[in-house]
Formats: C-alpha cells, structure tokens, sequence
C-alpha cells in the first residue's frame, strides 16, 4: 500500500515537471510575475505563497525555454511594486481591512506579526520577506503603522532583491540538478529524488518558521523590559 502511494506520488511529480516544461515562456513571466505582485498588494499570500511560483519558474528557466535573467528581473520588481501597492493600502485602508473576515481569522498571528515590526522596525521589512505569512501581511501593517516610505522602501527593495534572485536561482540550481539526475536515473528516478529534495526544503521552512515565530513572540517582553529599565533608570 505505501509503496502503492509512493509510486502515484512520483509519477505525480514527473507528471506536473514534464507539463510544466510546455508553459509558453510569456505566459510563466505573466504568471509568475502576478503572484508575486499580488502576494502582499492584494494578501495572496494567505492562500498562495509567491515563493512557490518563483521556484517554479525558475526550474522551467533551467531547461533553456525561459531566460532566467529575465525571471529574476520579474520577480524583483513584482515584489517591489506589490510590497509598495500592500503599503499604501494598508496605509488608507488598514484599519477596516483589520476587520474582514480573512485577517479576523489570523488574528493571533497578524498581532505577531504587529509585535514583529514594532519590535524590529524598519528591518522588519527585509526579514518579513523570508516568511510566507509576513511576506503577505508586513507592508500593510508598515502602511498602517505610519512608517515613512522612503525608509520602507529601502528595505523592501533590498529584501525584494535578495528573496527574488535567490528563489529564482534555487528553482534554476534545483532544475538543473533534475536534468542531471534524470539522465542515470530517469524520469521516474528523478522525481523521487526531487520530492525528497522538497520535503528536505520543508521540514527546513517549518523549523525556520518555528524560529522566527518564537522571535516574534519574545519581541513584546523585550519591548516591555526595555521600557521598565529606561523608568527605572
């Protein structure tokens, strides 16, 4: 039976790798491009994490039908712009946005999210970046907080930059690795070999995001005791 499971689950994986070479290239940078950007302009990110579609674009890069400088151009400036856009609407309409229903749902982790950026500030922004759910929510909160733009800008742009050449070239370093593996082993050696690859890659997130939400939650009490020691002294 398990073995039964594994060999759907990897023809699965060689099944969607092998369509996804015959996306038209226009089309991948559309996409790509609109997730990215609609990741924190309109809080995709809630249901679809922007990363994925980067790393999937970067691995249709790696077979040459893709251009992967282009893709990298894409997406920095996707994040750019759809963190400035995020900015602005949380800006104008932070406070009735706080009350919809999608974010009355996650609001135990938008408060951590709050307690972050007041605890980190400006560089809150950069490191937000690496995170799917501050990726999505940390430009509207710096919106709504009143921190000014330029300074905003800095760091979404450096982070943008980071996150979205990375991404790109893991998805390109990921994607080059299967066509090598492919040729000893097959298609069907692959992909076994790429789903191991991507629970490795997600079990590292989990723990990572575990990290950060721990940070997170430490950054009120740092705050609070940083203000008893200024009074005391």
């Amino acid at each position: 039976m398990a073995r039964s499971g594994w060999s759907t689950t990897v023809r699965g994986v060689t099944s969607l790798l092998q369509q996804l070479l015959h996306v038209p290239a226009p089309v991948v940078l559309l996409v790509v491009g609109a997730l990215v950007f609609g990741e924190a302009a309109f809080f995709l990110g809630f249901v679809i994490p922007g990363e994925t579609a980067v790393l999937l674009g970067g691995f249709i890069a790696s077979t040459g039908r893709l251009s992967v400088v282009t893709l990298a151009v894409v997406v920095v400036a996707a994040a750019i712009v759809g963190d400035s856009v995020g900015y602005e609407v949380g800006k104008r309409f932070g406070p009735r946005l706080l009350r919809t229903r999608v974010f009355r749902r996650h609001t135990h982790q938008v408060d951590r999210a709050r307690a972050f950026l007041a605890g980190r500030g400006a560089s809150a922004i950069f490191l937000g970046r690496f995170t799917a759910f501050l990726r999505a929510v940390t430009p509207g909160l710096a919106g709504l907080s009143g921190m000014h733009y330029r300074r905003f800008l800095v760091f979404n742009a450096a982070g943008g930059i980071v996150w979205g050449v990375g991404c790109t070239v893991a998805g390109y370093l990921a994607g080059s690795s299967y066509a090598s593996v492919a040729r000893y082993l097959g298609q069907g050696g692959a992909a076994g070999a790429a789903l191991v690859v991507v629970v490795a890659l997600v079990v590292w997130r989990v723990r990572r995001h575990r990290h950060l939400a721990e940070e997170e939650s430490r950054a009120p009490d740092r705050a609070s005791a940083a203000r008893r020691s200024h009074l005391a002294g």
